[in-house]
Formats: structure tokens, C-alpha cells, sequence
């Protein structure tokens, strides 16, 4: 599976893309992002988020019509 890391919603990456990132909080600092997934069957990519409780749950989808820049973790 590829990891990734990062990703940024939107055509205009510097200036008005959303950014999402593993480890970010976020609902009011009440949960985690926990993974970011690439789902193969919808060719769309899924944010997970985790709460206090750690209970992971899907939070967001986004289609692969819109503008989506993917970073990857890369480990040496």
C-alpha cells in the first residue's frame, strides 16, 4: 500500500488549495487526521479521522474529478 502523507484539494495549490495531513488537528481539535487512503474501487481518496477515544472513522471523500495534489511519505 503507498502512504500517503499529504494531500491538496483545489486548482490553485499555493493560493486557495485545502491541505490535509496526517497527524493534523482538526474539528476543533477534536480529532486526528489518521490516514489518508486512496480508494482503487471509487478511484476517489478518503480522509480518516481518530478521536480522543481512538475510534477511526471516515470523515471525508473527495472525487477524483477535482483537483487533488498527493504527497507521499518517503522513507530512506
Amino acid at each position: 500500500m503507498i502512504d500517503i502523507r499529504k494531500i491538496s484539494i483545489g486548482p490553485d495549490y499555493k493560493g486557495g488549495a485545502m491541505h490535509y495531513i496526517v497527524g493534523q488537528k482538526v474539528l476543533g481539535n477534536n480529532f486526528d487526521i489518521y490516514c489518508i487512503k486512496k480508494n482503487t474501487g471509487t478511484n476517489s481518496i478518503e480522509i480518516y479521522v481518530c478521536n480522543q477515544k481512538k475510534e477511526v472513522m471516515l470523515w471525508k471523500e473527495f472525487s477524483h474529478t477535482i483537483p487533488i495534489s498527493i504527497e507521499f511519505n518517503i522513507d530512506f
